[in-house]
C-alpha cells in the first residue's frame, strides 16, 4: 500500500498549505493567511462545480498517510486572463541598431507590457517542504505531474495552451532586482507590497506600468541579468518542463523578470501519455520490476480526487494494481481509473 496520497486540498487543510506558503510565497501561493484561506474555499468550489469553468482553481497536496502530514502542493488555474482579471506580462524583444556614421551596431533588450483576456491554463503554486525535496520519492515530480493527469482527466475545463511561470534569481531576503530597478519607480511599493496585492488585484498594474517600450539597457545590470532567468531553486522545474515540451515564450513576470514557459495541452507528452483504464485488482503484490504510474480516481464529493504511485501494469483493457492500492482509491474492479505511467 502506498504511504502517500495526492489529493484535493481542503478548508481543513488551511494549516498544512499556510506551512508550505512559507517556502514559495509566490502571487498563486503567497503566505498570507486570508488568502490561503480564500484559496482554499475557492479550491473546494471549484472541485464541486460551483464556480464558473474559467475561474475555477485546483489546489492538490501530496501527504504521508500514516501521520496526516502534507509535504508539498501544485495550483491548476483554470484561466489566467478574463476579461475581468486580465493576464499581464512583459514581452523581450531582441532590437538591433546601427549607424553607418559611427559605425557601431547595438544589441538592445526591449520590455513591452502585454495584456490577454483571453488567456491559458496556469500551473502554479509547486512547493515541496524543504527537508523533503530530494526524497527518493520525488515529491516534487509527483506533485507536479499530478496536475497533468487531472487536466487530461478534466480536458474541456482547461484551455488549449499551458502557461508555467518559474522564479528568476532573487537575493536572500527575497528582493527583487528588475523590481528595484523598474516596477518600484511606477509604483512607489515594494516588492512584498506589489505581489501580496496582485495575488487580489492586478489593476494597479496596468494602471501606472508604463506602456511603450523600455530599454533594458537604461537599468541596472543587477537588473538585467535576471531577465528571462531561472532562478537556482527552479532549475528542476525548467529542466522538467523542457522534456515533457514546455519552451520559454520570451515573456516574463513584470514584477520579478521571471521567464513564462508554454506549450500547447496536446503537445505535452504527460497528458499524451495519460490513459483511462478500468481497474482490476491483483490479491498478489507486484514483481519488483512493475513499472509505476500515478493512478487516480475522482469523486463527487470531499476530497474529490485522490491519486497515489503505486506499481501498475498497463494493457490496452484495463490497469491492474494491488487491491490494498485500490483501497487507497476507494475502488472496485471495473471502476474507470486516471492512469499516467511515470
Amino acid at each position: 500500500m502506498s504511504r502517500y496520497e495526492i489529493r484535493g486540498a481542503l478548508g481543513a487543510d488551511e494549516e498544512a498549505l499556510l506551512e508550505l506558503a512559507r517556502h514559495l510565497n509566490s502571487v498563486n501561493l503567497p503566505n498570507d493567511r486570508g488568502h490561503v484561506r480564500r484559496l482554499l474555499e475557492h479550491s473546494e468550489k471549484s472541485f464541486r462545480g460551483e464556480v464558473p469553468e474559467r475561474k475555477r482553481k485546483f489546489v492538490f497536496l501530496i501527504c504521508d498517510r500514516e501521520n496526516g502530514r502534507a509535504l508539498g502542493t501544485s495550483t491548476i488555474i483554470a484561466q489566467l486572463g478574463r476579461r475581468d482579471a486580465p493576464y499581464i506580462y512583459l514581452d523581450v524583444i531582441d532590437e538591433e541598431k546601427y549607424s553607418s556614421a559611427l559605425d557601431r551596431h547595438f544589441h538592445h533588450t526591449v520590455l513591452r507590457i502585454g495584456f490577454s483576456y483571453d488567456g491559458p491554463t496556469e500551473l502554479g503554486g509547486l512547493v515541496v517542504a524543504p527537508e523533503h525535496r530530494n526524497a527518493p520519492e520525488r515529491f516534487g515530480r509527483l506533485i507536479s505531474s499530478v496536475r497533468f493527469l487531472y487536466i487530461a482527466e478534466h480536458r474541456t475545463l482547461f484551455r488549449d495552451q499551458l502557461l508555467a511561470e518559474l522564479l528568476p534569481p532573487l537575493e536572500p531576503d527575497g528582493t527583487s532586482h528588475l523590481w528595484e530597478a523598474f516596477g518600484r519607480r511606477f509604483t512607489g511599493m515594494s516588492y512584498a507590497e506589489a505581489d501580496l496585492l496582485s495575488s487580489e488585484n492586478k489593476s494597479f498594474i496596468r494602471d501606472l506600468f508604463p506602456s511603450g517600450n523600455v530599454y533594458a539597457s537604461l537599468l541596472s545590470a543587477d537588473a538585467r541579468s535576471v531577465i528571462g532567468k531561472v532562478g537556482a531553486q527552479t532549475k528542476g522545474v525548467e529542466k522538467m518542463l523542457r522534456r515533457v515540451g514546455f519552451r520559454y515564450a520570451r515573456r516574463i513576470d513584470p514584477f520579478d523578470g521571471g521567464p513564462h514557459f508554454v506549450a500547447p495541452v496536446e503537445e505535452v507528452t504527460l497528458i499524451q501519455n495519460s490513459l483511462r483504464l478500468p481497474l482490476q485488482r491483483s490479491a498478489a503484490e507486484p514483481s519488483a520490476g512493475t513499472p509505476h504510474a500515478l493512478v487516480a480516481r475522482s469523486f463527487a464529493e470531499a476530497p474529490f480526487f485522490r491519486a497515489v504511485s503505486v506499481p501498475a501494469a498497463t494493457s490496452r483493457e484495463h490497469v491492474t494494481i494491488a487491491e490494498s492500492a485500490a483501497s487507497v482509491l476507494g475502488a472496485a474492479d471495473g471502476d474507470v481509473l486516471a492512469v499516467l505511467p511515470l
